[in-house]
């Protein structure tokens, strides 16, 4: 499977939007609301949230991908957004809020540095594991 890069970008935005308010607020459900998204875009790049606003809304306006990029990474950086933004839910939805504001940065960060920039730090972790990975297996 592969994905619009732009679609990911969209992703992002709305992303850094979301958990800016976390922080702004404090509210863990908003980042437990965030969490649900992270999870389900995991699960199916093209079937979470933010992904069906953009194909309703901006791909009829942007005309098809000129290039595309693998699901895979995209995937791993959503399951990585999910574990931050759970983890910022549960420390502000039990109190401590210190936790969920750590956490939601953390998330905040990355988000910003994709919209912004077009810097999925989640992705390059993938790619570098795979990495490390295959050269482990080929020193064995």
């Amino acid at each position: 499977m592969e994905l619009d890069p732009r679609g990911q970008r969209f992703a992002a935005v709305l992303t850094t939007i979301v958990i800016a308010l976390v922080l702004i607020t404090g509210s863990g459900l908003l980042a437990l609301v965030q969490a649900v998204v992270f999870a389900i875009t995991a699960w199916d790049p093209r079937r979470g949230p933010y992904p069906l606003i953009f194909r309703a809304v901006l791909l009829p306006r942007l005309g098809p991908p000129t290039e595309r990029e693998p699901a895979a990474p995209v995937r791993f950086a959503q399951l990585v957004g999910f574990t931050f933004l759970a983890v910022s839910a549960a420390g502000y939805l039990t109190g401590v809020s210190a936790v969920g504001i750590t956490a939601a940065a953390f998330g905040l960060l990355a988000a910003f540095l994709n919209a912004a920039f077009g810097l999925c730090l989640g992705c390059e972790t993938y790619i570098l594991i795979r990495r490390l990975k295959y050269r482990n297996a080929e020193s064995v």
